[in-house]
């Protein structure tokens, strides 16, 4: 991997990235007033779990799916995958995470100047942009291999979730480090079933994440947005 695109993906993948990523759980705080998650084992199974049954099924093999049509200058397969992921998101929070996140991501990359004029053509209107989309928009744009993008996002999604855990379960800072660093091989796992998985197998289904999003939706007392 070449140096520019390495420290191109170091800064997309970075938590500093103002598009607003640290202000949602997830369904996580829902799982936390719930008593779901409520120490270090506990919390490390939930991001386990998700990443293997949401994550590695879902969001990163569409995410995949995306930076190669941007890839391919394939307009028809962007709009395919960017519309069956808004279709996806299946409660009011996390649809407005991911349309908060995607518009913030695509403004940001033509703000700095980053976004070529032949690929940004293929995006969604900005009231339909996901998260996803940008993304792979950013990554097609930036020149960034699809293997190191893929495993940036994953790893980003469970550096997010930790940062809950050490806020709110809570886990000391040098606790949630040692449990980002014991989710590495799964990481690795997520990212390799994501790129073999075929279409036909894709899934999003995670009913009680859903409900946990619902009650978030109406939890009396919250510090994120999702």
């Amino acid at each position: 991997m070449q140096a520019t695109a390495l420290l191109h993906l170091l800064q997309f993948a970075s938590p500093a990235l103002p598009i607003g990523a640290y202000s949602y759980s997830q369904g996580l705080e829902a799982a936390l007033e719930s008593g779901a998650v409520h120490n270090p084992d506990t919390a490390r199974a939930w991001i386990a779990r998700q990443l293997h049954e949401v994550m590695a099924r879902w969001e990163a093999p569409v995410c995949w799916r995306l930076m190669r049509a941007f890839s391919r200058r394939d307009a028809q397969a962007v709009a395919q995958w960017s519309e069956r992921f808004l279709a996806s998101r299946d409660t009011a929070e996390f649809r407005a995470e991911t349309l908060q996140m995607g518009y913030s991501l695509a403004r940001l990359t033509a703000e700095l100047g980053i976004a070529d004029a032949g690929i940004t053509a293929m995006l969604p209107p900005e009231t339909e942009l996901a998260l996803p989309v940008a993304y792979a928009c950013a990554v097609a744009a930036l020149d960034i291999p699809h293997e190191e993008a893929l495993l940036a996002m994953l790893f980003a999604w469970a550096e997010n979730q930790v940062l809950v855990c050490v806020k709110s379960v809570p886990l000391g800072q040098v606790a949630g480090q040692r449990m980002l660093l014991s989710l590495r091989p799964e990481l690795e796992q997520a990212a390799l079933r994501a790129r073999e998985l075929a279409d036909e197998d894709l899934s999003n289904w995670a009913p009680c994440l859903s409900l946990l999003s619902m009650r978030h939706e109406v939890q009396y007392s919250r510090l994120y947005r999702s």
